[in-house]
């Protein structure tokens, strides 16, 4: 493929060409002069337009650095409330090598899909801590959602009933609201008066604006998305990509 350098070269080609038979300086040009070396590069990209393909890659790779130096540099800042804030549901090894974070919707389709991979790391991978965050970004029917979620989560320290609570809304039918969750809380017989007590309380108020607050630092804006140990991921990206960032996470490779 041809290299960018080459567009470079010809665009140096020309302005020194211009310049050497006119005896002007760059900073001299006139129109005319300008004109001549806008027609080379026009010329040239409509000779070569793989160029510009090859620049746009460029430009993207070099993008993608800067977002995932940001990344880290957030994650970092943040680390405290990321992994051992007070107010999530810590699943799998309290003590694993490898902390994997989830911000998830109900109401997201993708984020239904994506649940099967999270409980298939949580089975597969004895080293591994899963801290699951509500993201409620889809509306009111989501937020509802969210905070019978977060009373779930206060009313059950361990995590078990909050994972079963997980599977049963996730994996209904239907748009999840205050009514479904609701539902979902009674049949693994959750304690309903104090269900209700704890979603008017502050606690779940906090929660929710605590994960807001940490998405936005870490500049994400739709479910699901992650973080595994240092690297932020965006987007259903499926069970083989979680798995290869788990292993460069644990081991500095995308296999162990």
């Amino acid at each position: 493929m041809t290299s960018s350098p080459r567009l470079f070269a010809a665009v140096c080609a020309a302005f020194l060409a211009i310049a050497a038979s006119q005896g002007a300086r760059a900073d001299e040009f006139s129109g005319a002069q300008r004109g001549e070396i806008e027609r080379v590069v026009h010329d040239y990209l409509l000779a070569h337009p793989e160029v510009l393909q090859e620049a746009m890659s460029e430009l993207e790779k070099r993008q993608s650095a800067a977002d995932a130096a940001k990344h880290k540099a957030a994650v970092k800042e943040h680390e405290q409330t990321l992994f051992s804030s007070p107010r999530q549901v810590n699943l799998g090894n309290p003590q694993g090598n490898v902390t994997f974070v989830e911000f998830f919707d109900y109401n997201c389709g993708y984020c239904k899909r994506a649940m099967d991979d999270m409980l298939t790391l949580l089975k597969d991978d004895p080293k591994l801590k899963v801290v699951l965050k509500e993201f409620p970004v889809l509306g009111p029917g989501s937020v509802e959602a969210a905070q019978v979620a977060t009373a779930v989560r206060m009313q059950d320290k361990s995590g078990k009933k909050y994972l079963e609570f997980h599977q049963k809304l996730m994996g209904g039918r239907g748009q999840a609201d205050k009514a479904r969750a609701l539902a979902a809380a009674k049949d693994i017989g959750l304690d309903m008066a104090r269900l209700e007590k704890d979603i008017a309380s502050p606690e779940v108020k906090a929660s929710l604006q605590e994960s807001f607050e940490l998405a936005t630092a870490l500049g994400l804006n739709g479910t699901p998305s992650y973080v595994i140990g240092a690297d932020v991921v965006v987007g259903a990206v499926g069970l083989p990509a979680l798995q290869e960032k788990i292993n460069t996470s644990r081991c500095g490779k995308p296999t162990c």
